[in-house]
């Protein structure tokens, strides 16, 4: 498991003095950031591969209200990635400063090749540094169809 500490910023607190939800998106985009630039994806290497990643959803679970005052700390856990190394899904776990779970999010997204704007699988120097990451044992292999699980289809809206 990855885990990012963050302190929570002035700006981070919404208008209920609580850490706000946009902190948390904020928290778990720089946490796989790090994650991925530790892998060898950073900024320079994705422009010379022509990739980049892409969100196709994140779903928050909150179960208690964090204050400023204390760090808090952000996990993330590699749970799926296709066999190509498309598609990857991540979890996060929030925690305060007594290592209580506040709150958890289930995360899928996918990488993008930015000359042809199309979705693309790793090359291998990339594959092999993912498939290196320890994996949570929730862990599976992605499908396309994994990706689609919450779409509606025309006559579902009829």
């Amino acid at each position: 498991m990855y885990l990012k500490e963050f302190e929570i910023r002035w700006s981070d607190i919404d208008a209920n003095r609580h850490l706000g939800n946009t902190a948390y998106v904020n928290y778990m985009s720089h946490t796989r950031m790090a994650f991925l630039n530790e892998l060898g994806f950073n900024q320079k290497s994705m422009a010379d591969h022509h990739i980049g990643p892409v969100v196709f959803y994140e779903h928050m679970y909150y179960f208690k209200e964090v204050f400023p005052g204390k760090p808090v700390k952000v996990s993330l856990e590699l749970v799926g990635m296709s066999e190509d190394g498309m598609f990857f899904e991540f979890h996060h776990n929030f925690y305060d400063g007594k290592g209580r779970n506040f709150a958890h999010c289930e995360m899928m997204g996918a990488w993008i090749d930015m000359n042809t704007r199309a979705l693309t699988g790793l090359g291998n120097e990339f594959l092999e540094n993912f498939n290196a990451v320890e994996k949570s044992p929730e862990f599976r292999t992605l499908t396309k169809e994994d990706t689609r699980k919450f779409a509606k289809k025309p006559k579902d809206l009829v």
